[in-house]
């Protein structure tokens, strides 16, 4: 018995840790994922004419981070003329810290048009620390530009 509590134990722990974002700065400089730069990227209210002409688009964009994931530091919003646009990381492949919040940075990526079901909505709002209130609130899906990004850089 004693084995199995030791082992329970152990095991929440690590789990705990692991659901964690990471820390640490997001200076600029800082490169997350694939080594991206400045060069050719459009500002993120550009967006929005660059998928008018097509459904799906590789495209770096810049812009300013308005809410990283608590969760994980697994997705992030950046501010756009016409709301936040959410990104997330290709394939979880890298996470960022928490302090990448309120910077300017470049994302490299597919951008797309798409519909976010109102599952996935509640589930981004309980990552980012909505109250069981603002969770419940959301009753609609969403039609919004998402990126899956490759890489970031600090700016």
């Amino acid at each position: 018995m004693r084995k199995l509590f030791f082992l329970f134990s152990v095991l929440l722990l690590t789990v705990s840790l692991k659901a964690q974002p990471p820390k640490g700065p997001a200076d600029k400089g800082m490169n997350f994922g694939i080594k991206t730069t400045v060069d050719g990227a459009i500002n993120a209210d550009e967006l929005t004419t660059v998928l008018a002409a097509k459904p799906e688009a590789v495209v770096k964009v810049k812009g300013k981070v308005i809410e990283v994931c608590k969760a994980e530091g697994c997705w992030l919003k950046m501010q756009t003329a016409n709301g936040p646009m959410m990104i997330k990381m290709k394939d979880h492949s890298f996470m960022v810290p928490l302090s990448m919040n309120q910077k300017n940075i470049v994302a490299q990526g597919t951008a797309t048009y798409k519909e976010t079901s109102v599952e996935m909505l509640r589930h981004y709002a309980q990552d980012a620390g909505k109250t069981k209130e603002e969770i419940a609130a959301i009753k609609e899906p969403k039609k919004e530009i998402t990126m899956q990004v490759t890489g970031i850089l600090v700016l």
